[in-house]
């Protein structure tokens, strides 16, 4: 059982584990790139230590340099937090192959999950629902492909095996198949490092509903409700919420249940989501991604549980210190991911801050690494805040997020601050149970014309 944890990460990340870590009474090590030295967790950890330059290839993404820094500053585990190496089962072998311990599943869970196929056909083994979609990676016959296009009905969907939202091509009549599959094969090698992709139907107006599960390492498991991640754009998530508007309480059961039994056939332990497209009243698996996600704050306000804090003593082979009969969705919560881009014409924004004054009052959570002078870098991804609101109602919940909207300052940068402004105030939004294309179709109707924007 390890006392030290190394955190292999930046930023809001890097100081919620830090904060998780401090509440159990464990020691932090702060493994850090040149560019990262200034952030506020390497200040607060009990030791810091540099791991290379800026560039992420050097410093978070150097598998040898993260496991040297934890063996020489005496941590016994490492926390790969999100992005980066969370989700390289390569590392998490590696750092089970050094004698630490790998705050995660393990790596045979993570390559089976991880690859898009292996995880469809291990869902489907497990009974939980599926998009309909080819058995395994395209074969190289262009006839073959045609006739699995054809058997799944137009329109498909190209996606890669790999994950993410890189490789993706929809194909909505037969002459336009090989071309994006062509396309998508290569996108995909130059992604992930593997060229295999798979087709599905096509769905033209699913939600994004996803399950947050946590197993332990004694055979129990228990699924903490869900979160409707419907809001994005360019298959990136902007604003998440809980629980999902519309939905039966009895459907989420139904496939949190499912979700749950699949941990336990596969052997998972540790954080993981279920990602569903949600259409027409029926649950369809997409992917899973094995690690603490990004909104996951959203799941701890409507049920008191500390999501981080559980991974950590699952790791450490501590039993759940609660079961499922124990879990209460309380009120409604909504997360605003805040960038650091051009609310209008989403350019990157890094530079210097000269004031952040985080907003505050009752329902707000702020987890960001800001403060006044620090300088966001250009090397790494631009998320800088997430804004969180709770409240009795989901009403109450957007009703305090506008007014935190509004209370923020990040002087110096430009921030997606004022698009998460309006869209608080958009019908859509409010009425709830939109579709994954929402935003896009806002944006292509003129939600932002005549707003401002950098004119480079």
């Amino acid at each position: 059982m390890f006392d030290t944890v190394l955190i292999a990460n930046r930023g809001e990340i890097a100081l919620r584990i830090l904060r998780a870590c401090r509440d159990l009474g464990l020691k932090t090590v702060a493994a850090h790139s040149d560019a990262d030295a200034s952030l506020r967790h390497v200040a607060l950890a009990d030791r810091a230590i540099c791991i290379g330059p800026a560039t992420a290839t050097e410093s978070y993404l150097n598998i040898a340099e993260i496991i040297a820094a934890a063996q020489l500053t005496g941590a016994g585990a490492i926390h790969p937090g999100y992005g980066f190496l969370s989700e390289n089962a390569a590392f998490a072998e590696a750092v089970e192959n050094a004698g630490l311990a790998f705050i995660g599943p393990s790596a045979a869970a993570i390559r089976t999950m991880g690859d898009k196929v292996s995880a469809k056909r291990t869902m489907i083994a497990a009974g939980v629902p599926c998009v309909a979609g080819s058995e395994g990676a395209l074969p190289q016959d262009e006839q073959e492909v045609r006739a699995i296009a054809e058997a799944i009905g137009y329109p498909v969907i190209v996606k890669a095996a790999g994950g993410g939202g890189r490789g993706m091509r929809i194909v909505r009549e037969q002459h336009a198949l090989m071309e994006a599959v062509s396309m998508a094969v290569k996108e995909a090698d130059r992604a992930f490092g593997n060229p295999h992709v798979y087709l599905e139907k096509f769905l033209e107006h699913p939600r994004h509903i996803e399950t947050q599960i946590l197993a332990d390492k004694h055979g129990k498991a228990v699924w903490l409700g869900e979160r409707d991640c419907s809001m994005q754009r360019r298959h990136q998530k902007i604003i998440e919420e809980a629980p999902a508007p519309g939905i039966a309480r009895e459907a989420i059961a139904e496939i949190g249940e499912l979700c749950a039994r699949a941990c336990l056939t596969i052997g998972y332990t540790g954080a993981g989501t279920f990602e569903f497209l949600y259409e027409d009243g029926r649950f369809s698996f997409i992917e899973m991604n094995t690690r603490v996600q990004v909104e996951h704050p959203v799941t701890e306000l409507v049920t008191g549980i500390d999501i981080v804090r559980e991974q950590i003593r699952i790791a450490r082979g501590e039993p759940l210190s609660f079961s499922q009969e124990d879990i209460r969705i309380q009120g409604h919560a909504v997360e605003c991911r805040i960038n650091a881009e051009d609310p209008y014409s989403f350019r990157p924004h890094p530079g210097r801050v000269e004031r952040w004054t985080p907003p505050g009052g009752p329902g707000i959570r702020v987890e960001s690494h800001l403060y006044s002078g620090y300088t966001v870098p250009p090397h790494y991804d631009s998320l800088v805040a997430k804004l969180l609101a709770h409240g009795a109602t989901r009403a109450e919940a957007i009703g305090r997020m506008s007014g935190a909207l509004g209370e923020m300052e990040a002087v110096g940068i430009a921030t997606n601050a004022p698009l998460h402004g309006l869209l608080m105030e958009e019908p859509g939004f409010a009425a709830g149970g939109f579709d994954i294309h929402h935003l896009e179709r806002l944006i292509e109707g003129g939600l932002l014309e005549g707003r401002g924007g950098d004119d480079d």
